[in-house]
Order: structure tokens, then C-alpha cells, then sequence
């Protein structure tokens, strides 16, 4: 196979890899392993012998070691299922050539369209091709853009044997999009030491730096009772929800933070007169200022449910994920020597925080330290999602100088 980033990208994104967080199962959808065979088919065909797909839906496979020297093994990571924020089904990429600069009307959706006013990265695509949805869908350039990439540049590592490398694992995950990424890897089958994940936006960018991430979850048990009889008695769960939402306070929100700063943020309300439940996500770059945002919240809650004497809460937290950068600092090499690839496939490398996280936020913390590439998308999770061809060739050539400086500075 003679396949370029953008053939692979073109035919892993028309295949429905929605993964589901109402799901108990692992995949949480059956649809996700659909693509995890065509690319473990894929990998054999070019000659990782090793390639499989296990249980979970994970794919593993390792590119051999063409040196006698001792180099650090590292593993290139993607996620294979797409979000649920939008659909992901029946998707009709559209391949805009030499980008000429100006809005893009989508053609599915006239009312959907990419002004660069709201992207000002395509400043940067003049020229370029540039791969859209044609509206109704999501891309899933998060993270198909990642498996391309990291297939294409498999591809030429076995191809190319004059480049030297060690060993160098592949990863392919399911569920990163609704937190599961990484709950059932084998860390020991893989057998990496270091990692990166093919998963940031814009090119020539390193994140080592992401939130640490908390779930709250807030039981509200309210006073039922017989609406025609309920003068004095009745506490409805549902409006106690909604006095505590409505205290929440509107500076720390994700609409109106950026940068380092932190949010909290509702992200589903149930309940009925008696009970109800108040679902947010908790974010922030350190694990005080996340205690402190929690904390606010449960003193919200508190000041509130005074109002109702005859009713209770209980309140909970759920670990999500912790940044990144506590562990990859003690490791510079690894982002030191993803600076310098980059820098060798001609951009100037930028590191950057993710106002989120990856599959690398959690594997840094199960003991394989993971900082994230660029994969060249844009507006993941919408119908705007885009990306170039030249990005993702970027990406490609990052990979295969990254193989390289481990190599040489082993």
C-alpha cells in the first residue's frame, strides 16, 4: 500500500466510531472495533506481525528496532471513537483544494458555515486543501486525523529502513471521548516507556500540560406531596436543584474563561418533585484550585437547602483525571525531544496547556508519561470541524524525526 495521510484519513472517517456514554460495556459501542479490524488488516499488510485487536477494543502492534543500541521504547497513542456531542454518522467529507481564503459555506447545511472570523487559523491555510464535513456531521478529525497520521508515518518507518529507530509501540484507543479511554490497557503488553498522543490542534504545538479534572454529583431529596394539599409541606426536589444552579457563579463558566483559568460547569440536571440529581464537571490546572471550586460549590448547596427544612442533599466527587505536567516534568527529555522534531519538520514549536485532557493525562499517571502533538484539527466535536492536508502531512513527519532523535540521543 502506497496509501497518503489523506487516503487513510478520507476512509477511516466515513466509518461511525460514535462511542456512548450512557453504555456499561467496554467498547461502550460495538461500531468502534469496525474501525479497530480494518486498521489492525492495515498493519499487517504493511508488516507489524504483531498487530491485534484484544477484547476491549484496543489495538496494539510495534514497529521493530533497526539498531543494536539500547533506545527507550515509546508508543504513538490515538483514539479511534468519535464524540457524542454530534453525530458521527453517515459522514460526507468535502475536499476544498487550494483554500483561497474567505468563509466556507457547507454544502449539507448552508445555514453551517466556517468564517474565519470565528477560525482565524485559516489565515494560515492559504493555499492548502482543507478537508470539512458538509454540516450535518462531525468530522472526527478528533482523533482519525491521529491514526492517519500514525499509520502513514508506521507506513515509512517500515519502508525506510535507512532511518534508524528503536522500537516503537502503537496504541490505539476506544472511549476516549466519554473518559474510558484508557480503563482496561495493558500497560505491560505494550511495553513503553515514554508515549505521546497524536490527539492537539493546531501545527507545530505540544501540550504537556492539561486540567485536572473532578465529577460532582449532587443528590437533592426534596418533600413530596399532593400539589392540591402541599401549602407549608411540599419541598420540590427540581426547584432546589434550580436555586443551586442559579447560584453558581457566572465568572467561572466555561463561556467565560480562557487560558489558566478554571470553570465549573452543569452538565446534566434529572430529577422529579421528590429527587433530583445535579450533574458538573470541574476543571482547573491545579488540585487546589480545584478543592477550592468544590468546595464553593458544596457551600452553595449548603446555603440553600436551609430554605427547605424538611429536605437533604448528599454530595459527591469522582476523580476524573490530574495534569499531566506533574509527571512530565520529571521527564524533560520527552517534550524536549518532541520540541526538537518538530523544529526538524520545519514549524516552530510552540508548548501550550489543553483546556482539557487526553488519554495522555491518564497513562502519565498509571506510569507511562504522555504529553500530546498536534494532529492539525480544528472545532473538534461540531460541524465545523476541519482540517488541512498539509497539517496532517506535518504530523506524519513529526512522528517519523521523533523516531529519529531517540534514536540518536540514546
Amino acid at each position: 500500500m502506497t496509501d497518503t495521510v489523506t487516503d487513510r484519513f478520507l476512509r477511516y472517517v466515513v466509518i461511525d466510531t460514535q462511542s456512548d456514554p450512557k453504555s456499561a460495556t467496554q467498547p461502550s459501542t460495538e461500531k468502534q472495533k469496525t474501525l479497530g479490524r480494518i486498521l489492525v488488516e492495515e498493519l499487517l499488510t504493511i508488516g507489524l506481525s504483531d498487530a491485534h485487536m484484544d477484547e476491549h477494543g484496543y489495538v496494539y502492534a510495534t514497529i521493530p528496532s533497526n539498531v543494536d543500541k539500547p533506545v527507550p521504547v515509546i508508543c504513538f497513542c490515538s483514539h479511534m471513537d468519535t464524540a457524542p456531542d454530534f453525530t458521527g454518522t453517515n459522514v460526507k467529507p468535502q475536499l476544498i483544494r487550494s483554500y483561497a481564503g474567505g468563509d466556507i459555506q457547507l454544502s449539507g447545511d448552508p445555514q453551517q458555515i466556517i468564517r474565519v472570523a470565528d477560525h482565524p487559523a485559516l489565515r494560515d491555510q492559504i493555499g492548502n486543501d482543507i478537508i470539512t464535513t458538509d454540516g450535518t456531521t462531525l468530522l472526527g478529525a478528533d482523533d482519525k486525523a491521529g491514526l492517519a497520521e500514525i499509520m502513514t508515518a508506521a507506513q515509512f518507518l517500515i519502508d525506510s529502513p535507512s532511518i534508524k529507530h528503536g522500537a516503537i509501540k502503537l496504541l490505539f484507543t476506544v472511549d476516549e471521548e466519554i473518559g474510558r479511554g484508557v480503563d482496561k490497557v495493558d500497560l505491560e503488553k505494550l511495553g513503553a516507556q515514554f508515549a505521546y498522543t497524536m490527539d492537539g490542534e493546531t501545527a507545530g504545538h505540544i501540550e504537556d500540560e492539561t486540567f485536572s479534572a473532578d465529577g460532582v454529583e449532587i443528590g437533592i431529596q426534596g418533600v413530596a406531596i399532593h400539589p392540591g394539599f402541599a401549602k407549608g409541606k411540599m419541598e420540590n426536589a427540581i426547584k432546589i436543584a434550580g436555586a443551586i444552579i442559579d447560584r453558581l457563579p457566572k465568572h467561572v463558566a466555561p463561556e467565560t474563561t480562557s487560558g489558566k483559568e478554571g470553570f465549573v460547569h452543569p452538565t446534566g440536571v434529572t430529577g422529579s418533585m421528590e429527587k433530583a440529581t445535579i450533574s458538573l464537571i470541574v476543571r482547573d490546572f491545579d488540585d487546589e484550585g480545584l478543592a477550592a471550586k468544590e468546595a464553593m460549590i458544596e457551600a452553595i448547596v449548603k446555603d440553600v437547602m436551609p430554605d427547605y427544612p424538611g429536605s437533604s442533599y448528599t454530595f459527591e466527587v469522582k476523580q476524573q483525571y490530574r495534569n499531566m505536567k506533574i509527571v512530565l516534568d520529571r521527564h524533560p527529555e520527552i517534550v524536549d525531544n518532541a520540541v526538537e522534531a518538530i523544529r526538524r519538520a520545519g514549524m516552530a514549536p510552540v508548548r501550550g496547556s489543553i483546556r482539557g485532557g487526553t488519554d495522555g493525562s491518564r497513562l502519565s499517571f498509571m506510569g507511562l508519561p504522555c504529553p500530546n502533538i498536534f494532529a492539525g484539527g480544528h472545532a473538534f466535536h461540531s460541524p465545523l470541524e476541519w482540517i488541512s492536508r498539509q497539517d496532517m502531512e506535518k504530523a506524519v513527519q513529526t512522528i517519523v524525526e521523533l523516531a529519529k532523535v531517540w534514536e540518536e540521543r540514546s
